[in-house]
């Protein structure tokens, strides 16, 4: 888990202002907005076409937490915002001619993608559906937009599960649903069910799944979430409209190319909750050219801008483009390499840029032993469990902590395998290639050590596993979370062999505050603790402790996260290691972390 990061309030007191205008004019801290909601204005202020939105703060949020209610003069200051988007689009809230419908999106200051809510075509009722149908010549469409709206408010503001809304029926049908499902009714009024909406993203800040996630990530409680209400644009309008998302740049392999998904004639929701499956960007191209070519040039613009890959969300409405949100674009581990290398050559950012938006975790997956080849259909898997460290790994399943340091010492590659792990397995831990367990789970023991050590460890994996495995040659695929039967072709990339990766090294040794060598360049005659044979030394919660009066370390869990931390807070000179770059980096991030600077490799701008 990240240490929590800290994120200093907008405001030490309170004017009485929970709502802003977002209009492109200035650019409020995204703390105070949250993050969506400074997409929107950033969007706007470079003059991208984005549909008019406003916003209400984190401040209210925090608010509406701490007292169960709405803060006061909230509700007239959102009313007063719908009067601004009719008089910015026209169209009347709740009224007659083409009505104004609104998003209720969450927006959080820390990225936390698909862990708050949502709630699209609010404002639809009978009598706005009616007004839509004639406006649009289309009452399939104004039906679907209705029906829409049920679904998500049912499962959003009411926390219906299994409810499902007939898309042949009408508001009676979908009422009596609603109310056997949750006992609950809809409010009668479109401005009662907003505040209802409100009132609900501002709790899915606290739902099981978002408190889990800040958890996991070290993200404050206290941050809140904002709320952005912006008028709704319908990808699923006709057969010149849909709903997709482009990255700036390949995500997952980091080439210089849009990367995404186009589904016509649908809204965001569809193509996120993977009940329809999106087409490439081509068929964009093919059915919409202008709309395309406009999204291609945005997200040069909203690249070149940003400073980074742009992660874009947008809508197209009868041939029209409009952009929802950008942010910077989550990337797998080679495309951050790959990514940061190409943006420092192009000039974009500094090298110490491009180091702070490459994770030591993100080098450890790319050098980490892997198999030459993808297990085929005939390859036998002996056992399954939870992928609890990356890394593959091969050898005779040991049952025994002793008896695997004997056969490693004889020079026998060993697995250890066992029902659980405990201190007492350590020695036989460090001398294995990979570690099985029949129990436990990513913070259990096998897990916690396994990842320290950069030691490939499969966990949970059932009872009768050592049994089973034991005696047998066998290989441990970390990620997966598989055994397979026999030893299987592995390779291990080299830091060195890796141009892009030899670069991210140079600029991590010169930005460093700690010397990172590997065996070969240390210094002849150096004091330096082996931490292998050290009580300790492999567990990342001690091994500050162990690191106490030590000048120089290797072994043990030196090298991790943890290990790197340690060694800056006791004042080593140095650390020996291999490979060195991850280690680098953790040593660079944690500088960064303590001059209270936060890095790219930590959950971004939502």
């Amino acid at each position: 888990m990240n240490k929590p990061m800290t994120i200093t309030p907008p405001h030490s007191g309170h004017d009485g202002r929970w709502t802003l205008t977002l209009d492109g004019a200035e650019l409020p801290p995204a703390s105070l907005i949250g993050g969506k909601a400074w997409s929107v204005a950033r969007m706007l202020s470079l003059g991208l076409p984005v549909p008019p939105a406003f916003v209400i703060t984190t401040e209210a949020c925090r608010a509406y937490l701490a007292s169960g209610a709405m803060p006061a003069g909230l509700e007239d200051q959102i009313r007063d915002g719908i009067r601004d988007l009719e008089a910015r689009t026209g169209h009347a809230f709740g009224g007659p001619g083409v009505p104004l419908l609104v998003s209720v999106r969450s927006g959080a200051p820390i990225s936390m993608p698909g862990m708050m809510d949502t709630i699209l075509n609010l404002g639809i009722s009978d009598e706005t559906e009616a007004h839509l149908a004639q406006a649009t010549g289309d009452a399939g469409f104004a039906r679907d937009t209705h029906r829409r709206f049920y679904d998500l408010y049912a499962s959003i503001v009411c926390k219906a599960v299994g409810a499902e809304f007939d898309a042949d029926a009408g508001s009676a049908d979908w009422d009596a649903v609603l109310q056997a499902a949750t006992g609950q009714t809809m409010p009668e009024t479109v401005e009662e069910r907003l505040f209802a909406a409100v009132r609900a993203v501002f709790e899915s800040w606290n739902a099981r799944r978002a408190r889990r996630y800040r958890q996991h990530h070290g993200i404050p409680d206290d941050l809140g979430t904002a709320v952005t209400i912006q008028a709704m644009v319908f990808g699923n309008l006709d057969a010149n409209s849909g709903t997709g998302v482009l990255f700036s740049r390949n995500p997952l392999t980091g080439a210089r190319e849009p990367y995404g998904e186009y589904l016509p004639r649908a809204q965001g929701e569809d193509v996120v909750s993977g009940k329809f499956t999106p087409e490439p960007l081509s068929r964009m191209a093919e059915h919409e050219p202008q709309a395309h070519a406009d999204l291609l040039r945005a997200a040069e613009v909203l690249e070149r801008e940003n400073g980074d890959v742009q992660d874009i969300e947008f809508t197209v409405q009868h041939g029209k483009l409009y952009l929802l949100q950008t942010r910077a674009a989550k990337r797998a581990p080679d495309a951050a390499v790959q990514i940061a290398a190409d943006m420092v050559a192009d000039g974009t950012i500094t090298p110490q840029k491009a180091l702070s938006r490459v994770s030591a975790a993100q080098v450890r997956s790319l050098l980490a032993p892997r198999l030459t080849r993808a297990p085929g259909p005939e390859t036998e898997v002996l056992a399954q469990g939870e992928g609890a460290s990356p890394g593959v790994g091969r050898g005779i399943a040991v049952t025994d902590a002793d008896e695997a340091e004997q056969r490693a010492a004889q020079g026998e590659e060993v697995v250890l395998v066992r029902a659980i792990t405990s201190p007492e397995d350590v020695h036989g831990m460090i001398v294995a290639r990979a570690v099985v367990t029949e129990t436990g789970g990513s913070t259990s023991h096998a897990a916690v050590v396994g990842r320290a050590l950069g030691l490939p460890s499969v966990v949970g994996c059932g009872a009768g596993v050592v049994d089973a495995l034991k005696g047998r040659e066998i290989t441990v695929e970390g990620s997966m979370g598989k055994v397979f039967a026999g030893l299987l072709d592995v390779s291990t990339p080299d830091e060195r062999s890796d141009p892009r990766l030899a670069q991210l090294t140079e600029w991590a040794r010169a930005a460093s505050p700690l010397r990172v060598l590997r065996p070969d360049e240390v210094p002849a005659g150096s004091d330096v603790q082996d931490l292998s044979h050290v009580e300790g030394g492999e567990d990342p919660q001690q091994i500050g402790r162990v690191l106490q009066g030590v000048r120089a370390a290797q072994g043990g869990a030196i090298g991790s996260d943890e290990g790197v931390r340690a060694a800056m807070d006791q004042g080593l000179e140095f650390i020996v290691c291999t490979p060195v770059l991850p280690a680098l980096l953790a040593a660079v991030h944690y500088a960064a972390e303590q001059a209270g600077q936060m890095t790219d490799t930590q959950p971004a701008v939502d």
